[in-house]
């Protein structure tokens, strides 16, 4: 069932976090908030560093919530929804987070350049005593150690304590073991254990680095969000008094003002066309193909660009009540709440820490009391490793000379070899860069369980009018007795005050001749029937409405012309009489045209194996003459249907399989909410947009099997990188714990682990990325 009502009650918040890098931080960060008084559910994106909340009392202050994550070194703020500001500060690219980044790598390949000359030094390779002395390398670690490595050690002893570990816990762990063992062998030779000053800068070294290929890649997942950021204008042309124009900032727009546009301007707020007339482009939100042709009274929404000529606009929304605002907020809400196949993830992660810990505890044990005994050979394999051994100043994991040093090194290297980010990374990182590319194209997911269930729909069921059809009923056919355009005329001039949707098709259609219409001088309104009134100029009373009531009026045709509208009837149209006095005119046949892709988009979703329904509200004759036209059988049919009826129906057919609902009236707004999912096409009403999990914007059918095929893309992504995130950590901590020790001699030292730990996170965002790719 849907699920996009069922926070009505409630109050929803999005907070930016910090300081998260792995699964185990989004399970302490989402612990902390549901114990939080007042926090129902608790949604936590580890990519975009977002937290998603329902909290029960919206008048509930926030503070104490904040205050609790920051407790424990997660500072949050809230994200305010106020107007879209693109500029660099703003940016979280900005200048100097930009630079933190990049001396994070420096420092990086500076320890591990410093860690690479020492080994060369004490190898002889280069001429440079003092690399190769002890106390340089002590000096090196501890520099490495309480600078750069400082906040990892202070980050991981915050979440240990805590009972909530994470990857810094790890990490810290593994250096700081590494440092202190050197440390007594240095001040204690007699201990005869091997001095690993080098692994701790090695290991900081591998750590940053891939910190920061990670950071560079999560960054490329969350560009399309930015992108859209980019579409609205700093600065806009305000119209002030005696037509004089004004450049201030779009932040200081208010309803009801008056801006110009010029060629080549985007359009920095919503608001309605005064003057002018132009071609628009809309695909930067809806992926509309062609531009909307703006003439006076036209709606544009902000982030659209126009193309040809100067137009004033009035301004309607502005701020966070903007289209592009609302799009760009729809989207943070969808990247932070989970898809339902991240639980496992998250759970595994919630605990990976404690496994992880226990497993190095007991491969130290384990080596120090028996393995070194069963495979004395172990000793001398471990001579084979990484970089060369030099006395007692040797690579760690590589000139184990005792039983307690091989246990130490391989203790540490099951350390840092653990990755619980891929595990944390591998669903979040996909479904922010879905989101992203959906957003492009005017495809609003409303979060990760949208997409998952969006991927498998094999049911689809179509609502007619506005859907399938364009929802604007155009003329198709004038049957006149005499002239055509006498009776267009004389019909157009009484309907030109009415809004029934047959009547606009009438005046459109008038409106497209250029035909001159005449002023009326009463006009009596029959529901359900038609109008009847006098017109200037024009003797006697004019009638335009349903076939049934003229002849009630006692209006007469000839056979010839009952069998032709006999035969519109039948062909689904819809018929209006137009009479003068007693006298025949004529009819206007008209009827609500099928939409130009919807063809194309049926056909792709029946190649993708998906069973299609059409239920409607309209008569039967309709639904059944749209259902032959588009190969449907009468199974696959309904008619004359009641919002009521059509979610018994709704609820027959989702035994079959998952089900979605596409409409866009109110009176489908009860179906996109009870169906497994909600389709609403943009063009529709805004209840029917609330009741959706998909919102389509724009015009485009066939955006339904592309956005239906985008979800089982990323879905599939999904699943390849909890594969891979599972896989890794099975393969790789029993051979970093020396399960191939003593049968091949083959060892993970710690600065290969961390590199591999590096690895596998870059990997799950790199195969995220792909889904950019079609």
């Amino acid at each position: 069932m849907s699920q996009s009502n069922l926070l009505s009650e409630e109050q929803s918040v999005l907070l930016d976090v910090g300081g998260m890098k792995c699964g185990g931080c989004v399970r302490s960060v989402e612990q902390t908030l549901l114990q939080q008084s007042g926090v129902l559910t608790a949604s936590v994106n580890l990519v975009a560093r977002t937290a998603w909340i329902a909290i029960k009392d919206p008048d509930q202050p926030l503070e104490p919530i904040l205050q609790a994550l920051s407790d424990r070194g997660f500072p949050a703020q809230l994200r305010k929804a106020t107007q879209l500001d693109n500029s660099e500060d703003s940016d979280p690219e900005s200048l100097s987070e930009w630079w933190s980044q990049w001396r994070q790598l420096m420092v990086a390949i500076s320890l591990l350049i410093f860690s690479v000359l020492g080994h060369l030094a004490e190898g002889g390779k280069i001429d440079i005593p003092l690399l190769g002395l002890l106390p340089f390398h002590a000096a090196l670690a501890t520099v490495a150690l309480f600078g750069p490595g400082l906040k990892i050690l202070v980050s991981g002893a915050r979440a240990g304590i805590a009972l909530t570990p994470t990857m810094d816990t790890l990490v810290g762990l593994g250096v700081s073991s590494a440092y202190l063992a050197s440390l007594v062998a240095l001040i204690w030779p007699s201990v005869g254990w091997p001095c690993f000053f080098n692994e701790p800068v090695m290991l900081l070294g591998f750590v940053l680095l891939g910190r920061f290929l990670e950071e560079r890649a999560r960054y490329r997942t969350g560009r399309a969000l930015k992108q859209l950021a980019k579409l609205q204008p700093e600065r806009a042309r305000l119209i002030v008094d005696k037509g004089v124009i004004r450049e201030i900032r779009v932040g200081a727009l208010r309803p009801g003002e008056k801006i110009q546009l010029l060629a080549g301007d985007r359009i920095p707020v919503d608001g309605v066309v005064l003057q002018g007339n132009s071609a628009v482009d809309v695909s930067s939100l809806t992926g509309e193909p062609l531009p909307l042709e703006a003439s006076p009274g036209s709606e544009l929404a902000s982030g659209t660009l126009n193309l040809e000529a100067t137009l004033v606009m009035e301004v309607k929304r502005v701020g966070a009540e903007t289209a592009l605002s609302r799009i760009i907020s729809l989207v943070e809400q969808a990247q932070a709440r989970k898809a339902p196949i991240q639980g496992l993830a998250d759970r595994v992660a919630g605990s990976f820490c404690y496994g992880v810990v226990t497993l190095a505890i007991c491969t130290f044990m384990f080596w120090w009391q028996l393995g070194a005994r069963w495979w004395p050979q172990a000793l001398n394999a471990s001579g084979q490793g990484f970089f060369h051994a030099h006395a007692l100043h040797g690579s760690l994991g590589t000139s184990a000379e005792t039983p307690l040093g091989l246990a130490l090194q391989l203790s540490i290297a099951v350390l840092v070899v653990a990755c619980p980010c891929a595990l944390g990374l591998a669903t979040p990182t996909v479904i922010t860069v879905a989101t992203g590319q959906a957003a492009r194209h005017g495809w609003l997911f409303r979060g990760g369980d949208v997409i998952e269930r969006a991927a498998n729909i094999s049911q689809i069921v179509f609502d007619k009018t506005g859907t399938l059809t364009l929802g604007r009923p155009l003329v198709s056919n004038l049957l006149a007795t005499e002239d055509k355009e006498l009776m267009l005329v004389l019909a157009a001039s009484l309907e030109q005050n009415s809004r029934h949707p047959l009547a606009h098709a009438v005046l459109q259609e008038a409106q497209r001749l250029k035909l001159p219409l005449v002023s009326s001088l009463a006009v009596r309104t029959f529901p359900g029937a038609g109008v009847a009134g006098e017109l200037e100029g024009v003797e006697g009373t004019i009638r335009v409405g349903t076939p049934e009531w003229l002849k009630a009026e006692g209006v007469q045709w000839d056979k010839k012309i009952n069998d032709e509208i006999n035969q519109e009837s039948l062909d689904g149209k819809s018929l209006v009489g137009v009479a003068q006095e007693s006298i025949f005119l004529g009819f206007v046949s008209i009827e609500d045209r099928l939409r130009p892709d919807a063809s194309f988009a049926l056909d792709r979703l029946k190649e993708q194996g998906v069973s299609m329904f059409i239920f409607s509200g309209d008569r039967r004759e309709a639904v059944e003459r749209l259902g032959t036209l588009l190969g449907f059988e009468s199974k696959q049919l309904g008619w004359q249907l009641l919002p009521d009826q059509k979610l018994q129906k709704l609820e027959s057919l989702r035994q079959d399989g998952a089900l979605a609902m596409v409409g866009d009236g109110i009176n489908d707004a009860p179906a996109l909410a009870s169906a497994d999912l909600g389709i609403a096409v943009g063009t529709g009403t805004q209840i029917a947009q609330e009741s959706a999990d998909l919102i389509l914007l724009g015009d485009r059918l066939e955006s339904v099997p592309e956005a239906l095929r985008l979800a089982s893309r990323a879905m599939n992504k999904v699943r390849q990188n909890l594969a891979w995130a599972f896989g890794y950590n099975l393969i790789a901590l029993p051979i970093a714990a020396g399960a191939l020790l003593p049968g091949y001699g083959l060892l993970l030292s710690p600065p290969i682990a961390s590199l591999l730990m590096a690895f596998s996170s870059i990997t799950v965002v790199v195969n995220a990325l792909s889904l950019r790719k079609p």
